[in-house]
């Protein structure tokens, strides 16, 4: 078969390749500890669920505007502000609700860049954004700044691979994979430098809400608005709500970059499922419980995050961790382990599927072939359960 050169470059994603192997392998009776999905273990809250369930009843299942229910979209403005630390002001003809973080992202990163243009990608990245990029016949070009800071960017590693083609900057803070979180000033001599260069910065703050030393990571609307330049903020409901299949996602911006974004959904997705924007409206109508339901679940995390920080330190001190501060991942680095036929993270991660029934996802998908990436968004006891594992296959020479 012959298909267009529009995915002739483009791979699966390898989180979701991973996470379908292990519940494979479970469903064939495989004792597996997955902890290779990017999503929350917790249920959606009750009091979100029944407003979509309120909704359905209502007869609130038809079309909305493509992009996305008046009144959510007012909602998510509010939001937005409410959480800005600069006083900026947000109007809902500056949103658009997409089906997803990830189409949000794709959207923008559409209208933005075409062939010929250059998109920097801090490194290490969520397994997507180099294929979203190349969709649009742009060129994904790949930064990192120092492991010892946690791989963040500064205006030293931004230089190095930009020039004259540089068209936009992906960035993602909490990151995911590696949990590092830039503070306001390093996200504001970043925002500064795309400002200066007339870059686009798409900002994904999806993670914003997950991060254990303040109520909330720094997002470009902390920044003095005169500090950011053409900017695309991208967040939604998946992670912090607990709502990843609902699939709602949106992105602010400009309002004349969000009519852009709207006339392209309207002839891709139109708009994202009705009940779920419902839902989404009853979580961001209610604040003061939703902030509740987002500070036991980031509790969780943090708990979590300190069990795996501290057992891989007594269990596996030759793993080098990159310590997170937010979103619930671990990124470790396993090259020390190559050898043989393990030559690579894929192959790593797949002797230790076999051998230990723990399922984590090769760095090669994050641009860091040198790490794997685990989740911690499962319980203590599962959590304990695979570093002993991990760590009793070591002691043993296997």
């Amino acid at each position: 078969m012959v298909f267009s050169s529009n995915i002739q470059t483009l791979r699966p994603s390898a989180t979701i390749a991973v996470s379908t192997l292990a519940k494979k392998l479970k469903a064939e009776g495989r004792d597996i500890i997955d902890l290779s999905a990017g999503e929350p273990d917790f249920p959606t809250p009750d009091w979100i669920s029944q407003g979509a369930i309120d909704g359905i009843r209502g007869g609130r299942t038809g079309y909305t505007p493509a992009p996305g229910l008046p009144d959510l979209r007012e909602a998510v403005a509010r939001d937005m502000e409410r959480r800005s630390g600069a006083g900026w002001s947000v109007s809902s003809e500056s949103v658009i609700v997409t089906s997803g973080a990830k189409q949000a992202l794709f959207n923008a990163c559409f209208a933005l860049f075409g062939p010929g243009d250059e998109v920097v990608v801090a490194t290490p990245y969520w397994t997507s954004y180099p294929e979203i990029v190349g969709l649009t016949g742009a060129k994904p070009v790949f930064a990192a700044g120092p492991r010892e800071e946690g791989f963040k960017l500064g205006s030293e590693a931004l230089d190095a691979v930009s020039g004259p083609s540089t068209k936009g900057l992906i960035l993602c803070s909490p990151s995911n994979p590696t949990g590092a979180v830039y503070t306001r000033d390093e996200l504001e001599a970043v925002a500064r430098w795309a400002r200066d260069r007339d870059v686009w910065l798409v900002s994904d703050e999806i993670y914003r809400r997950i991060v254990f030393e303040e109520d909330q990571a720094a997002g470009l609307m902390d920044l003095d608005p005169d500090a950011v330049g053409p900017y695309v903020v991208v967040d939604g409901a998946s992670k912090c709500f607990a709502m990843t299949g609902w699939r709602i996602g949106y992105a602010v911006s400009q309002p004349e970059v969000i009519r852009k974004l709207s006339a392209l959904q309207s002839h891709t997705t139109s708009n994202a499922a009705t009940p779920s924007q419902i839902a989404a409206l009853t979580a961001l109508s209610e604040p003061e419980r939703a902030d509740e339901s987002i500070r036991e679940m980031v509790m969780a995390f943090r708990r979590r995050r300190d069990l795996v920080v501290r057992r891989f330190g007594e269990a596996l001190p030759h793993m080098e961790l990159v310590e997170p501060q937010g979103a619930f991942y671990l990124f470790i680095r396993v090259d020390s382990e190559y050898g043989g036929e393990v030559t690579d993270s894929q192959a790593w991660c797949s002797r230790e599927l076999e051998r230990t029934g723990v399922a984590l996802v090769p760095g090669v998908a994050f641009g860091d072939d040198r790490y794997v990436r685990l989740s911690y968004a499962t319980s203590d006891e599962l959590l304990d359960d695979a570093v002993d594992r991990l760590a009793r296959v070591r002691k043993g020479g296997e």
